[in-house]
């Protein structure tokens, strides 16, 4: 019986690695991600800042994106970007034990990222505002590794009627992917940010959008009242917000709404598989 599980889990291994092969593969016999947003009139003015990012030297960022998967890495350095300018290990240890806190400081340590400050830490680069950006970067990169896409993230067009920052755009095939991302919990999300998110999907008209929270809280209590608002503002008819599973949901097969529960590219997997077959 071991065996035969090993000789499936070898196979499945072999067939996520085949596929994404081949999705690299289609990607360079399709339009580039700048030539399908000039299509819709649109030209990258700005992407990909660097003045927030929370990145270590080349050698570790294979590592670094590993422990991004990781929930609650994510939440203590989300937590170590709070307290920057100086933290003691109990600080940036609400989400985690003690001893794995110890180890991320360690890590973040050899990374180069935080350094020792009498009897605590700090952040080497400072100052960085939040930790959307890297969080930004980290979904760009787990499109790109996982799913063979080309990406860009940090994106800023010259559009006057709709202004603001497209936080990921993905090439998926010849489609365009586009993702707000947030790294606040439900509560400290206003109706704004949906009417942005909104007015952004209707400019640009991607095949896919997403507004990814990166929590594993409810989104049936907060966030989807408030999407719910903004669609009878806009329609007549509005749409209906669905449940497709858990804490995910659609409009119209085209818009969704994704959590970090579990795993988030299980989750955007399940987004693109729901959109393909309807």
């Amino acid at each position: 019986m071991a065996i035969h599980n090993d000789e499936h889990s070898e196979e499945l291994t072999f067939l996520r690695e085949e596929v994404k092969r081949l999705r690299r593969s289609l990607n360079r016999l399709t339009p580039g991600i700048d030539l399908l947003l000039k299509r819709r009139g649109f030209r990258i003015y700005k992407k990909e800042p660097a003045d927030d990012l929370v990145l270590p030297e080349q050698e570790y960022i294979d590592e670094y994106y590993g422990m991004m998967h990781k929930y609650s890495f994510r939440l203590f350095l989300r937590d170590v970007i709070k307290h920057q300018i100086f933290f003691k290990a109990d600080e940036v240890a609400k989400y985690a034990t003690p001893e794995i806190t110890r180890e991320y400081l360690s890590t973040l340590s050899r990374f180069g990222l935080v350094e020792a400050d009498s009897d605590g830490y700090r952040l080497k680069k400072r100052p960085i505002r939040s930790f959307g950006v890297t969080l930004e970067w980290y979904l760009a990169e787990l499109f790109k590794r996982e799913f063979g896409s080309e990406t860009a993230w940090g994106v800023k067009f010259r559009r006057p009627a709709v202004g603001g920052d497209y936080d990921v755009i993905v090439k998926f095939d010849s489609s365009l992917f586009y993702a707000e991302v947030k790294s606040s919990p439900p509560k400290q999300i206003y109706d704004s940010e949906i009417t942005a998110f909104l007015d952004r999907v209707d400019d640009l008209s991607p095949e896919i959008a997403v507004f990814f929270m990166d929590t594993e809280l409810r989104m049936k209590d907060k966030l989807v009242p408030l999407f719910e608002q903004e669609l009878a503002k806009r329609h007549e008819d509005p749409p209906d917000v669905t449940r497709m599973e858990r804490e995910l949901f659609h409009i119209r097969n085209r818009i969704f709404i994704v959590n970090a529960k579990e795993n988030i590219a299980r989750n955007i997997e399940k987004v693109f598989s729901w959109h393909y077959k309807r």
